[in-house]
């Protein structure tokens, strides 16, 4: 059956549930629970808030990619293949773990006190893809592309994909991902298309006015998946403040799936192998050995401007050559 010119309906509500994750951060997890296992080719969907040493120390990770981005605050990140930096509001993080990767995600103290806050996507990789080499690519939130229709009233970051005619398709995640952040103002409304190959989700940051399709309405930390037949969704904000949502896709995978934690394989013995592989530091996690690691215990201002290389001054003359090339 053809999808052309047919919406996609919601399939399911989540309420994302807050719950302690890491080392006593806090996450609303809504990919990953008991309602919603997983969405091919999403395994785990966290929107999470960290503070002081309340965060990801180190941990490994095989056989997938995480997507991260940072809404309020910024988050340090280290690996033990020697990658490091900081992020900061508006920035991701393309983690590809593939044959084994051991790093560590800690925020950084806000003046004010406020917790960092984000969101982290975890996506499975292809089998043909999962003993590849650990590699990173970030996206400065002066690289995303950003749309503005109804005099301000919506607003479209295009983290990858294309909307209203603005494209942003970079080399992000070997898994093919459509990643949009929307911000529609009281009476706002949007079309989106989609690609009929792929899963999608809009989970909602802020505000509970949101409609879709003329008839559902979606509250602030809840995440509608939708169904898989249609090229399109369509939204009205007819509340009287602002929402925010991100909408992402993910081009489905055609193979068997096994996770246990941090560990992605296609079969219950892949899993065994990367426990034993991790254990005996062998097979992708040999630096293991040799690495120590920097920020767990907390991240100072000096590990900002020295080896993290997220001295703030630094960032704003990276952002002014970038602005000044474009």
């Amino acid at each position: 059956m053809s999808s052309t010119n047919k919406v996609r309906t919601i399939k399911q509500i989540v309420n994302a549930i807050e719950q302690s994750e890491g080392a006593g951060a806090r996450v609303r997890r809504s990919i990953g629970v008991m309602t919603q296992r997983k969405f091919n080719p999403f395994l785990m969907f966290d929107h999470f808030s960290s503070s002081g040493t309340n965060g990801f120390p180190e941990h490994p990770h095989r056989g997938q990619e995480t997507i991260t981005l940072v809404l309020h605050g910024a988050m340090a990140h280290e690996d033990f293949t020697g990658s490091k930096g900081v992020l900061y509001p508006g920035d991701l993080q393309f983690m590809t773990a593939g044959k084994g990767v051991v790093h560590s995600e800690m925020p950084i103290a806000n003046k004010d006190g406020s917790p960092t806050v984000g969101l982290q996507l975890w996506v499975d990789l292809p089998d043909k893809l999962k003993d590849c080499e650990p590699r990173y690519r970030d996206l400065r939130e002066w690289e995303i592309p950003t749309v503005e229709q109804q005099d301000g009233k919506l607003k479209i970051k295009v983290i990858s994909g294309k909307s209203y005619g603005v494209e942003s398709v970079k080399d992000l995640a070997y898994t093919p991902i459509e990643y949009y952040h929307y911000t529609v103002g009281s009476g706002g409304h949007f079309k989106q298309d989609l690609d009929p190959k792929f899963n999608f989700f809009l989970y909602v940051l802020r505000g509970d006015g949101l409609v879709l399709n003329g008839g559902e309405r979606v509250k602030q930390f809840q995440n509608a998946f939708l169904s898989e037949n249609g090229d399109h969704i369509t939204g009205e904000n007819k509340g009287s403040d602002e929402v925010e949502f991100i909408l992402v896709g993910g081009e489905k995978l055609e193979q068997e799936t096994v996770q246990y934690g941090p560990f992605v394989s296609n079969s219950s013995l892949g899993i065994q192998k990367a426990f034993m592989d991790y254990q005996y530091a062998r097979n992708g996690f040999e630096n293991i050995k040799k690495w120590k690691t920097l920020i767990s215990g907390g991240v100072t201002q000096d590990m900002i401007d020295g080896p993290l290389g997220g001295n703030k001054e630094a960032r704003e003359e990276m952002k002014k050559e970038y602005l000044e090339s474009h």
